[in-house]
């Protein structure tokens, strides 16, 4: 199980640089791109690209948080049921 959960983090990872590498994704969205192709101050845009993906960051991080607290929470519970059974088994020796 822990191979396939690091060749998932490693796809996911993977495909993350891949969007922020791309050329495209400079802009975000179309309406963005067409406001700043209109302006000649590089400045302006490098920060307003910076800005967008600052704003990306907390969504990110909750959608993360999220699956890191069910990750636990189903590990914790399968440690539990595991506990369980060889309680049981104990029991009826």
């Amino acid at each position: 199980m822990e191979v396939s959960s690091k060749r998932v983090l490693f796809l996911i990872v993977a495909m993350a640089m891949l969007i922020l590498l791309d050329g495209t994704a400079a802009a975000q969205c179309s309406m963005c791109r067409t406001a700043l192709t209109g302006s000649n101050n590089a400045l302006f845009i490098r920060n307003f690209n910076i800005g967008v993906l600052v704003l990306l960051v907390p969504p990110v991080t909750i959608f993360c948080s999220i699956f890191v607290a069910l990750k636990r929470y189903k590990n914790s519970a399968g440690e539990a049921a595991s506990e369980r059974r060889s309680d049981k088994g104990d029991n009826q020796l």
